[in-house]
């Protein structure tokens, strides 16, 4: 996927919060075959950039010493055309600014919100940096899931304030879900997940990585220092499983069927 093919609204880039950077990277690329390029400190604050075969896939970043309380997190960060005007029409509709909207020299704008269902999401405007050079391949993001307690308000939220298409996957008591869409293309999809996140835990956006066979990358994961959230069972989707990381950070697997 090349920018010019992610489309307002859709997920253009991922990024880690990690208290143990070091530890992190080592993880990723052992996992997924990953290699680094640390920016300027001064300017961009050490952020790490990941690439798989030569090309762009993620971020990592150190969080602060001073320890706010965040936990060691993933973010999918959605493409906006125009970032002040997006965050106004968020906060119009609900949504808590985290971080209003902050220009990083050289690469683009960056914010981040809470939606109204309580989940946190980035935005990110294009500038020289225009999002994933790999999506959908192995070792990259393959899917973006919104787990939301408020699966109502969470649809309406992104329809409205990011202009997406939604199209209803299913709709029953025992699984509702809607596809962010952008014409017949799939770019994200909302769980209503307010049967299953337990009380303590918020909504939630998870990132799917693409892997060739989900059970030897849990093997790897596992020695490595992951633990396993969810174990690997099979979908309409393909094979997928839920870990979080060395230092905590959840995310998903899942092995496109063949």
């Amino acid at each position: 996927m090349n920018s010019q093919e992610i489309p307002a609204g859709a997920p253009c880039w991922i990024d880690l919060m990690t208290s143990d950077i070091a530890k992190s990277r080592d993880f990723y690329a052992a996992l997924f075959g990953w290699s680094y390029e640390v920016g300027d400190q001064e300017m961009y604050g050490g952020y790490t950039m990941a690439f798989k075969d030569g090309k762009s896939v993620a971020g990592l970043m150190q969080s602060q010493e001073n320890g706010e309380g965040y936990p060691d997190m993933w973010t999918t960060y959605l493409r906006v055309d125009d970032i002040e005007a997006t965050m106004a029409a968020a906060k119009n509709a609900g949504a808590i600014a985290y971080m209003e909207p902050l220009n990083v020299p050289e690469q683009g704008k960056m914010a981040m919100l809470g939606d109204p269902s309580g989940a946190s999401i980035g935005l990110w405007e294009f500038g020289g940096h225009t999002g994933f050079q790999s999506h959908e391949e192995n070792g990259a993001a393959a899917w973006h899931e919104l787990h939301s307690k408020d699966y109502p308000a969470a649809v309406s939220f992104y329809h409205d304030v990011f202009g997406v298409e939604t199209s209803v996957m299913s709709d029953t008591p025992e699984f509702r879900y809607t596809n962010l869409v952008d014409g017949d293309k799939e770019l994200a999809g909302i769980m209503d997940a307010a049967g299953f996140l337990p009380d303590q835990m918020p909504s939630n956006w998870q990132i799917y990585f693409q892997t060739d066979d989900v059970d030897a990358t849990i093997a790897t994961a596992l020695t490595l220092g992951a633990t396993i959230i969810n174990a690997a069972e099979d979908s309409p989707y393909g094979r997928i499983a839920g870990l979080s990381d060395c230092t905590g950070a959840m995310f998903k697997l899942v092995q496109p069927q063949a």
